[in-house]
């Protein structure tokens, strides 16, 4: 495993080695290069937690839209 912040990536070995990373703000990927776990200290900020708020707000809006069109067309 390896854990990645930023530019820095260290190879972890153990279990005790990847809680450390983790509690770093270090994001845990596998071998494979694939996200294991996420940091527990990553924050977003409001600004863009609003943002996407707005933009699910809309799609789902326009996915009622389209289940009604399609709904129609049937």
């Amino acid at each position: 495993m390896k854990a990645k912040k930023d530019n820095k990536v260290y190879q972890i070995n153990s279990e005790a080695e990847k809680e450390h990373y983790l509690k770093m703000g270090f994001d845990i990927y596998g071998d494979d290069g694939k996200i294991v776990q996420h940091s527990p200290t990553k924050k977003i900020a409001y600004s863009e937690y609003v943002q996407l708020q707005e933009e699910n707000k809309a799609l789902k809006e326009e996915n009622a839209k389209l289940k009604k069109e399609a709904k129609m067309v049937e």
